[in-house]
């Protein structure tokens, strides 16, 4: 499995290497810069150079920049849209300095202007994106939890926006089983996972799918919360885990971005999850 978490690039950005190898990760995820702020620095030649030595002298692929959490691709606010496609374009462009060749996106809300209005402003700002940054790093689209106004949490969003990309090379999917499971895709029954990624494939298309946040969830099925549970000891639970982890789903990179706290780290999640693909 490739297998590994969200993890801080603080002190400095190649510090995440050490960090992912310390805890035997061989792919992870990380903040290029700060994730809630829009204004940023471009990054040192020599920090740049630092992070792709260690990078290349590891063990890990691949790697995964998410975008900012202020982006909202699909608001009709003109001063937010313009500033979420900048920032898009910004994250582009570091992760090429990097060699990384893949930056994760939440597709925002249209605020109450209707869902087929966000759908275009994302299509919008994505093209434009791209288009302004010619290199090889591949967006993936996250799905979300359903939340008010959000965008992105059937797959029919995802299969509108990325039908209307014009460079298909360049745009994929990243799927997070909580966000699903809350947005009303049952992934605990083998049956049901089959079914979703069944519906995955006719709808997004499983060619599509480069990276799988594997997180379990507080809230039930189709309840929209989103938020995060330890590996098992959420309403996936430990079945839906072992289900997840024997279908297609695990040919994916999994990042976990589970909680810390007294209960368990880092660590004993990463445990449980290569514990419940073995049995």
């Amino acid at each position: 499995m490739k297998l590994g978490l969200h993890l801080s690039i603080g002190d400095s950005l190649d510090k995440v290497i050490d960090r992912a190898t310390a805890k035997d990760c061989n792919t992870l995820q990380m903040f290029s810069r700060n994730p809630r702020a829009w204004i940023t620095r471009g990054l040192d030649i020599s920090r740049i150079e630092q992070f792709k030595v260690k990078l290349r002298a590891s063990r890990i692929s691949p790697v995964f920049v998410h975008a900012p959490y202020l982006l909202n691709l699909g608001s009709p606010k003109k001063d937010v849209h313009h500033k979420s496609v900048e920032s898009l374009k910004a994250e582009l462009r570091r992760a090429g300095e990097l060699d990384i060749g893949f930056v994760v996106t939440h597709l925002g809300s249209h605020l109450g202007h209707g869902k087929m209005n966000g759908l275009r402003r994302v299509v919008k700002g994505v093209e434009e994106s791209l288009s302004a940054v010619k290199n090889n790093v591949v967006l993936l689209l996250e799905n979300n939890a359903g939340t008010k106004n959000s965008l992105g949490s059937s797959f029919e969003d995802l299969q509108y926006i990325t039908s209307k990309i014009r460079d298909s090379s360049r745009i994929g999917i990243c799927f997070d089983t909580c966000h699903a499971f809350v947005a009303g895709y049952d992934l605990v029954p083998a049956s049901a996972v089959n079914q979703v990624l069944r519906r995955f494939d006719e709808t997004v298309g499983l060619k599509t799918l480069k990276l799988v946040h594997l997180n379990d969830s507080k809230g039930s099925l189709g309840s929209r919360l989103d938020r995060h549970e330890h590996i098992g000891l959420g309403k996936i639970g430990e079945k839906g885990f072992r289900n997840i982890l024997r279908s297609e789903l695990r040919t994916r990179p999994l990042i976990l971005e589970t909680p810390i706290d007294i209960r368990r780290d880092d660590a004993a999640n990463l445990r449980k999850v290569r514990e419940l693909a073995i049995t």
